[in-house]
């Protein structure tokens, strides 16, 4: 009889390559992952590492072993997702991690909700880009991420996960008041040739497809400002006169001395939940429907309050 814990122990050596990842993806020290393989062995009758350089590689009967590792983690995995299935309550505990403006937009509105649907259910929710939550989704850290998809750069989403679609966002031109395209748009991207961009961060996928979409456009832009945050990107549109393009989702109440404009072509990202397919729990589908329904209720009050400015703005022409 092989023990679950020492068959993880070789699933994780040969899934990352080292023993130092694989204790990495266990949360053990590499003695403790050293000394499961160990144990294994002697269960197994045959020698399933051997060394090469400073490391170790499975033999042709730990590779063996390995696949029939695999197969029986996920008939647990498939076991224990049966048994939520079953019961279908959504209790215990919940690990989200999302990117932060889905956080601030959505994430109390979402939060409430399931506590009050579901008491017996604890959320443990961080912010975080694709690059950091989808690896700990697959290593099973968390449990959900919400992540978004620029056009042209999408989210990587791994094998082995499923995912929901949870809305669609509008990214708007934010240009200084005073600005000669300054007004409520379309404005064609190729016409803001004259002003430094900001930009998120540096060197990540909001950053790229920012360069990526004004570059299609024939602009080659001055990134000035590489910050990471929105809001921030609103407040340097007003303090130092830069251009901005800002997810709507993200965009906090505009200062005086900034516009939004739609633009030529129209911009949108879309915003996606994602979770290991096995283990699609009773409390996942519950955060993903909480999640949908809030951004839709969002989408439609921002419907609403665009067309009452309209006809007020009509009235008054």
């Amino acid at each position: 009889m092989f023990a679950l814990d020492r068959l993880r122990a070789l699933d994780a050596l040969a899934t990352r390559g080292s023993v130092a990842g694989a204790a990495g993806a266990l949360h053990l020290t590499p003695s403790a992952v050293s000394q499961q393989l160990a144990k294994l062995e002697r269960e197994a009758g045959a020698a399933l590492t051997e060394p090469v350089g400073r490391g170790l590689r499975l033999t042709p009967a730990g590779r063996m072993l390995a696949e029939h590792a695999a197969e029986i983690l996920a008939r647990v995995a498939a076991a224990r997702l049966d048994l939520d299935r079953l019961r279908d309550q959504v209790v215990g505990e919940l690990r989200v991690g999302a990117i932060p403006t889905s956080v601030h937009a959505l994430a109390p509105a979402t939060l409430a909700r399931l506590r009050a649907a579901h008491p017996d259910l604890r959320v443990v929710l961080a912010d975080g880009e694709a690059e950091e939550t989808l690896p700990a989704v697959l290593a099973g850290d968390l449990d959900l991420a919400v992540v978004e998809n620029w056009e042209g750069l999408p989210a990587p989403i791994p094998p082995g996960t499923s995912r929901a679609r949870l809305c669609e966002d509008v990214i708007d031109l934010l240009l200084p008041a005073d600005h000669r395209l300054a007004g409520p748009g379309p404005v064609a991207l190729a016409h803001v040739d004259d002003l430094d961009w900001v930009a998120d961060g540096s060197a990540t996928r909001a950053q790229n497809w920012l360069l990526q979409t004004l570059r299609a456009q024939g602009l080659e832009p001055r990134v000035t400002c590489g910050v990471r945050g929105f809001g921030m990107h609103v407040e340097l549109v007003a303090g130092v006169g830069v251009a901005a393009l800002v997810p709507r989702l993200a965009r906090p109440p505009l200062p005086a001395g900034v516009v939004s404009a739609t633009t030529t072509p129209l911009l949108r990202r879309s915003i996606d939940a994602v979770w290991r397919t096995d283990r699609g729990t009773p409390a996942v589908r519950a955060a993903v429907a909480q999640v949908a329904a809030v951004a839709a209720e969002r989408d439609a009050d921002r419907a609403q309050a665009s067309g009452a400015s309209s006809r007020s703005a009509s009235k008054q022409v």
